[in-house]
């Protein structure tokens, strides 16, 4: 048998999902339905998949220290961590996948998904993929439809042509009449009770040889830079960094356009597997837990009167009263609030928002740092105070700061600090000062997390002012 290597494409930012989706900190990396994040659901549902073996995670540069610690705390061990500099849509990281796949000699099933699905029944998905690996075994470019529950107009959608006959491969798959776009809504009711189509959800298997195959026929550019990429490329500790120039060379393009579209080997396995892909807020309602009002409820929420509704608190307190319809969405920096039926315009509300440079576009009050997370609680002219969690055996680089000093007060845990070559350890209630200019590193060699609270002072505290001389994640090799 074939192994299948499952390939989970973890990029893109999910604006249709601000506050709480942002640029450095994108939804499938936040835990939106259950107590798992949208990855290590993903890599959770392949739990008993004959044949597949350790996965491969494609991701963005910035993403690169979150996937790790969200595949560690899954006991995932990826086959590889594979960097992308820019984005470039998913033909080339297809095309990056299948040349990575083959190097060896290897000639894998590639099973693609992205990682921000959401879907209820593994058992149907597992039985679909059963079904794909069949017909991707013999040759086939397998694509997923998904039965269509309603006339979406936010999905594209897949015409079906006849079913593969049993001699092709045994079970149930169909050709591909044709891909549409996305279409109005009159469109779609007739999509849906004409029972011919069903919506695109972007996951493809296929064996690594005749996608590549099928690419190069397609989009040799592709290809060719993708190839230049890896050749050029560096191992990064546990990740393998994509030559940005080379990759950069590559055309944008997906998979439906530059192969599924155009390739006569294609075909399209039917699912009925309670999915969606959480694309806006009106889809984190209707997969949620609702109430006897029909609400759906996340965090310390109190309502009257409030039905039909989505309200999500992440810091706070949120009160509600005579709602219908509505999204409510608070974080320690935003609170968002739409209508149920306009919340495809939250993108058009990001981009305003990118136009006025606004930092909330981009991260979080909570920082993903790869030793723990920072959590910026008060700022003003001149200062900075911040909570840092430092997990065990995790240390900050050893960096100096040429604009701000810093004041540490240990209030859990235990510290080992080195300041200008002495090192120390401070116990809960003790705390010291680092002077600007002076080199210094924060490390926990305890076994429990260590919090620290931080005052940053000075005539300029921002995030560019380090310059670091050592540290354990490779961090300063990349600024140098």
């Amino acid at each position: 048998m074939k192994p299948i290597l499952p390939v989970i494409l973890a990029g893109g930012s999910g604006t249709r999902l601000w506050p709480l989706s942002r640029a450095l900190y994108p939804k499938q990396l936040i835990n939106l339905v259950d107590r798992q994040t949208m990855l290590q659901n993903t890599l959770q549902r392949l739990n008993g998949l004959d044949a597949a073996i350790d996965p491969m995670v494609i991701c963005n540069d910035e993403y690169r220290f979150m996937v790790a610690e969200q595949l560690r705390q899954i006991h995932v061990h990826p086959s590889a961590i594979i960097l992308e500099p820019v984005g470039r849509n998913t033909a080339p990281a297809l095309a990056v996948a299948a040349l990575w796949a083959m190097r060896n000699g290897d000639d894998p099933v590639l099973l693609v998904l992205p990682a921000d699905h959401h879907i209820q029944s593994a058992d149907h998905f597992q039985r679909a993929l059963t079904t794909g690996y069949d017909h991707a075994r013999s040759g086939r470019l397998i694509t997923f439809g998904i039965v269509p529950r309603s006339p979406e107009t936010g999905y594209g959608y897949i015409k079906m042509g006849p079913p593969l006959s049993r001699d092709d491969n045994p079970g149930t798959a169909v050709a591909i009449d044709a891909f549409v776009e996305k279409p109005d809504l009159e469109t779609a009711r007739g999509y849906v009770d004409s029972k011919a189509y069903c919506w695109n959800s972007g996951m493809f298997m296929f064996s690594a040889s005749k996608a590549l195959a099928a690419l190069e026929t397609f989009v040799p550019e592709i290809v060719a830079a993708c190839r230049a990429a890896i050749d050029k490329g560096t191992a990064d500790l546990d990740f393998f960094r994509l030559d940005r120039d080379a990759f950069s060379k590559s055309p944008s393009d997906s998979i439906d356009y530059a192969v599924m579209e155009r390739t006569e080997n294609g075909a399209m396995v039917p699912m009925s597997a309670g999915w969606n892909d959480l694309g806006s807020w009106e889809a984190l309602w209707q997969v949620g837990e609702k109430d006897a009002a029909d609400n759906v409820v996340k965090g310390d929420v109190v309502l009257h009167d409030v039905s039909d509704s989505y309200l999500h608190a992440e810091s706070r307190l949120l009160a509600a009263v005579g709602l219908k319809d509505h999204i409510v969405v608070e974080t320690s920096d935003a609170v968002m609030i739409s209508p149920r039926d306009r919340v495809q315009d939250v993108k058009g509300l990001v981009d305003r928002l990118k136009m006025r440079n606004r930092e909330e576009t981009r991260t979080h009050k909570r920082i993903y740092r790869p030793w723990g997370t920072v959590d910026q609680l008060v700022s003003g002219n001149r200062f900075q105070v911040n909570r840092l969690t430092v997990k065990s055996g995790g240390a900050l680089s050893l960096q100096r700061h040429y604009n701000r000093s810093e004041h540490w007060i240990v209030v859990r845990g235990t510290a080992l600090v080195t300041r200008d070559g002495e090192q120390f350890v401070l116990k809960e209630d003790s705390s010291t000062y680092i002077e600007a200019g002076i080199a210094h590193r924060l490390e926990n060699p305890g076994k429990i997390p260590l919090e620290v609270v931080e005052v940053q002072t000075g005539a300029y505290i921002g995030e560019d002012d380090i310059i670091r001389l050592e540290d354990l994640y490779g961090r300063h090799r990349q600024e140098n």
